[in-house]
């Protein structure tokens, strides 16, 4: 936006306070003390030829701006280019590809990535191989196609963290672009940017808007030639964020570091006691990994373990006797959820590939709320009686 931000002045404002304040001044000279919802698809120009900020709103418009420029620096990046869900925003990083490029993958995947690589990209005539980034032997599937490294950490749904500098680092060797999806950590707890990713992308359906009423996803980076590929591709295919969206999502963002506590506290209590049940065979969370410490500033708020002979009936029979925690797909709201991801969030994954990767039918996703600690503990008590 070309109207001075306060956190111009002030580099060295924390993150909350960063977030809160950078997107305050208004364009329209009301001196409204929050950015107001800009509810407009057009923009009047003068007759003049001179080029102006807004044209029309599928470009950008002033709520986007907004949040655009609070994700980058609450991200570290130069640039946001915000789109109308996560996988939109997926999907136009691998629109700059061409057929006949190669991408290399993690194994741990959510579900409806590797829908987009396998149904949509993969029968164009791109190809894709899934690998394991926490050893060395990923650097041997590196090919002259190959164009772009992908990966979560911490991945969906088996939370493993990998060490994002030292990817980084070997990838940058083959001249690769290192895409870290950064949605499971949100922006307060991890900074792939600093690591030497090169490009973040986020659901900020998730933690970022934390409420679960809205949709929308980003990319970050630092490389302007990136920035202009991808608002070329938002304006010429049109998968925008509607300034309503934007405003709703800002406004979430504003409380991030709050809920990002409360969600990590809540989830290291929960460990506690689903790590000791009789019930529950394995149980996976980012900070039970020593790199997490490294890159993260706590293990967030999601959490996945495995049901002691845990048929899908089995889950669902637990599922049922919730009563605070609900079934239902996405997270990061400040609801507690939980799902089932072999039949749900992967289900579009082969069944033997899911097996072979974990994903296996007594796994249970947990999106851990900001609820009282000891009421989520005693739900999962009653549930796995």
């Amino acid at each position: 936006m070309s109207t001075a931000h306060p956190s111009d002045n002030h580099p060295a404002w924390g993150f909350s306070t960063q977030a809160i304040h950078r997107s305050r001044s208004p364009l329209d000279g009301s001196r409204a003390a929050t950015m107001p919802i800009y509810q407009t698809s057009t923009y009047t120009q003068p007759l003049d030829g001179s080029a102006q900020q807004y044209e029309y709103a599928r470009g950008d418009s002033p709520n986007r701006e907004a949040l655009e420029d609070t994700l980058a620096s609450l991200e570290k990046g130069r640039f946001a280019v915000a789109f109308g869900s996560g996988m939109a925003a997926c999907d136009a990083i691998l629109r700059t590809l061409h057929p006949g490029d190669h991408v290399l993958a993690g194994q741990d995947l959510y579900g409806g990535v590797y829908r987009l690589f396998e149904k949509v990209y993969r029968p164009q005539g791109y190809d894709i191989d899934y690998c394991n980034f926490d050893d060395g032997t990923w650097i041997r599937q590196i090919r002259p196609q190959t164009r772009l490294v992908w990966l979560e950490t911490p991945t969906n749904p088996l939370l493993m963290v990998t060490d994002i500098e030292e990817v980084a680092k070997q990838a940058h060797l083959h001249q690769l672009t290192v895409v870290i999806d950064n949605t499971f950590a949100s922006p307060y707890l991890q900074n792939p940017l600093v690591w030497g990713a090169d490009l973040v992308v986020h659901s900020m359906t998730k933690y970022i808007a934390g409420h679960s009423d809205v949709i929308g996803g980003a990319v970050i980076g630092n490389d302007q030639s990136w920035r202009d590929q991808l608002k070329f591709l938002r304006n010429a295919a049109g998968p925008i964020l509607s300034p309503f969206d934007a405003w709703l999502i800002l406004r979430g963002l504003k409380t991030l570091a709050l809920r990002m506590e409360q969600h990590s506290r809540n989830a290291e209590h929960l460990v506690e006691f689903l790590g000791n049940h009789a019930r529950v065979e394995q149980i996976y969370y980012p900070w039970t990994q020593p790199i997490s410490h490294k890159q993260m500033g706590a293990g967030g708020g999601m959490i996945s373990f495995v049901l002691k002979d845990g048929t899908t009936d089995r889950v669902y029979n637990v599922l049922r006797n919730l009563r605070l925690f609900q079934v239902a797909e996405s997270l990061g709201g400040v609801e507690s959820l939980v799902s089932h991801p072999a039949t749900m969030t992967h289900s579009a994954v082969p069944e033997e590939e899911r097996n072979q990767r974990g994903i296996v039918s007594g796994l249970v996703r947990l999106s851990v709320g900001i609820e009282e600690a000891k009421d989520l503990i005693a739900d999962w008590e009653q549930a796995l009686l």
